[in-house]
């Protein structure tokens, strides 16, 4: 028994070591656009809880570079950017823009975004009852103000 114990724990860490060679794209790639324009506070919050995987200005984690949870970081990232890459925000039309804010305010209130894997990781990315209130207000009026034609979302 011991003996086939050894024999998998060597096997395992054998397939570990050799995931390692499998490259894994973590690249925060220049923004088509530009960053959404916010007040400071809601700036701060999405830097803090939204902008490792829904922007150009991820901060890779020392975990992001150990496979197989390297895989899982740069799926969720590249996932993320693919719904919402605040980084090319400018680049998006008006409609596309107060559908996203629609989504984001849905999200925030249930409570889905930042995921709960992410939150714990990152401690720092949960949001409290004002923050939540905050990005849903700033949304809100966001959404109501391209929904009403003006050029830019306050």
């Amino acid at each position: 028994m011991t003996r086939l114990l050894k024999r998998g724990g060597l096997g395992l860490g054998l397939l570990l070591l050799v995931a390692q060679l499998v490259p894994v794209e973590r690249s925060n790639p220049p923004a088509p656009g530009g960053l959404v324009e916010v007040p400071a506070p809601i700036a701060d919050t999405l830097r803090r809880a939204c902008y490792d995987c829904h922007s150009g200005q991820t901060v890779w984690p020392w975990y992001s570079r150990i496979a197989p949870v390297s895989w899982l970081v740069a799926h969720d990232v590249a996932e993320g950017r693919e719904h919402l890459d605040f980084s090319a925000w400018t680049t998006l039309r008006p409609r596309r823009q107060a559908k996203l804010l629609a989504k984001i305010i849905e999200e925030v209130r249930e409570g889905e975004m930042p995921t709960v894997l992410y939150r714990l990781l990152h401690p720092e990315a949960r949001l409290d009852e004002r923050d939540q209130a905050a990005l849903v207000d700033w949304a809100s009026r966001a959404g109501a103000a391209l929904t009403r034609g003006e050029p830019e979302a306050p």
